[in-house]
């Protein structure tokens, strides 16, 4: 007999988690996601302070628009990029 596997979302198993402490008298999990944007920052800032001192140009996208915009370049239609 093969034994069926259960798929669930994110929400549905933080709401099981939810209802299992509860059960258990236990503090609640943080809830999912919650933390994953302040860690995708500090990345990043952490990634443009090595760039730093390894001494390399600053990268990303409002560097390559504004490099756009002081070299003049045309956007597709013709018209001066921002225009």
């Amino acid at each position: 007999m093969m034994s069926e596997v259960v798929v669930m979302t994110v929400t549905q198993q933080y709401a099981l988690d939810v209802y299992r402490a509860a059960q258990r008298g236990e503090a609640a999990p943080p809830a999912p996601l919650l933390n994953e944007a302040a860690a995708v920052r500090d990345l990043r800032d952490y990634r443009r302070f090595r760039a730093v001192l390894a001494e390399r140009p600053a990268g990303g996208r409002i560097r390559a628009a504004l490099a756009r915009r002081l070299s003049g370049h045309r956007g597709r239609r013709g018209h001066a990029a921002g225009c």
